[in-house]
């Protein structure tokens, strides 16, 4: 990730971003953490709901990579229609081994080129 931030990429995930809404101590971050204290997920709609004031909130067309995002097919094609309203597109896809089958196979379908962590360890 340091490679990252050297070529001014920022790194994104969902899990990053609510452990500062949690630091913060903002409504969000304190729900979010009761949620987590009684074993409970964040529910979809609300890491859409974090996804997003991160996505409109950053300088257009400026690089990022995400970890963890998307994670459903939901959230894949919630995502794209945000990248289609700002008129940008994705370049490639990183699928670690825990990513969503449905997700990959989204994207591949899209011609996206995809690279599975398996066949880079190989």
């Amino acid at each position: 990730m340091n490679q990252l931030r050297s070529l001014n990429i920022e790194h994104v995930s969902p899990v990053g971003l609510l452990r500062q809404e949690i630091s913060r101590r903002t409504p969000f971050g304190l729900t979010a953490e009761r949620l987590a204290q009684q074993g409970k997920p964040l529910a979809e709609d609300s890491t859409l709901a974090l996804m997003r004031r991160w996505f409109w909130t950053r300088k257009p067309d400026a690089g990022f990579a995400l970890s963890g995002f998307p994670a459903t097919l939901l959230q894949a094609k919630v995502f794209d229609e945000w990248l289609d309203a700002r008129d940008e597109s994705l370049h490639g896809l990183i699928a670690a081994d825990q990513s969503s089958e449905a997700v990959v196979d989204h994207y591949r379908a899209l011609g996206l080129t995809v690279v599975e962590t398996s066949a880079l360890a190989a």
